[in-house]
């Protein structure tokens, strides 16, 4: 699949799913802005081996910050064709605990995972409009259909809304050519999930899965890639899970 020509912003691009999903985009010739926010290392190892990767740095809990980056891709490249969001936090926290810990800890998740994403897609949709059309690309969770566990209630809520806010940017903004999906992984092997791995054991994750593997980054990344070209634009405001058959809608 070709993407040459097209320009496209990846955020949390510097590990995990977001890097699988940029690492793909320019092995179809797309050229990729690889936000990052603390992982400049990983970041620039993306650019030093692909000449089409640009790298920005921006805390996305800050709004000038956000954009700001949104600001940047579009002066680096020249234009932008699909925002693929895919920043996020996953940082538990037990109801058991306090309440100003616990608020703190809400409050930073969703300024991450819904309230930078309301943002850029607030700017992409005013700069798609200008333009023609466009695509957004959100990285949900199976946490907004099935649920979490109680000391993730704010990442399960986040992705939750930003399952919603795709919905309705498809909805609203399609008379302008504006397209808009979620992809709606489950238990994912990356870092962040590290610390989940280790509390419940592979055993147990497994044990709810269809398959016998733990989903991996690149087992998502292609689809990204797809919804890219321009080939599932009918399916926009649709969901794909991709969770190894452990909840079913």
């Amino acid at each position: 699949m070709n993407l040459k020509g097209q320009n496209i912003l990846v955020t949390g691009a510097s590990r995990g799913i977001g890097k699988s999903i940029a690492i793909h985009l320019l092995e179809a010739n797309a050229r990729v802005g690889v936000h990052y926010n603390s992982s400049r290392t990983e970041a620039d190892n993306v650019k030093l081996k692909y000449s089409k990767a640009e790298t920005f740095q921006a805390n996305l809990s800050n709004s000038d910050e956000v954009e700001l980056l949104f600001k940047r891709a579009i002066e680096q490249s020249g234009k932008l064709d699909t925002i693929v969001l895919n920043a996020g936090i996953f940082v538990p926290r037990s109801t058991e605990g306090t309440t100003e810990d616990w608020l703190d800890n809400w409050r930073l998740t969703m300024a991450i995972n819904l309230e930078s994403a309301g943002l850029l897609t607030k700017l992409g949709i005013e700069y798609f409009k200008k333009q023609g059309g466009g695509r957004f690309i959100y990285i949900g969770s199976r946490a907004a259909f099935r649920g979490e566990t109680e000391e993730y209630l704010a990442y399960a809520a986040s992705k939750g809304g930003l399952t919603s806010l795709s919905r309705t940017v498809a909805r609203s903004f399609g008379r302008y050519n504006i397209k808009s999906f979620v992809v709606a992984p489950g238990f994912t092997r990356t870092e962040m999930a590290e610390d989940a791995i280790r509390k419940y054991g592979e055993t147990n994750i497994l044990s709810e899965l269809a398959l016998n593997e733990i989903t991996t980054p690149e087992d998502i990344a292609p689809l990204a890639v797809l919804m890219c070209s321009g080939q599932m634009d009918h399916a926009t405001g649709s969901t794909i899970d991709i969770n190894a058959g452990s909840y079913i809608r």
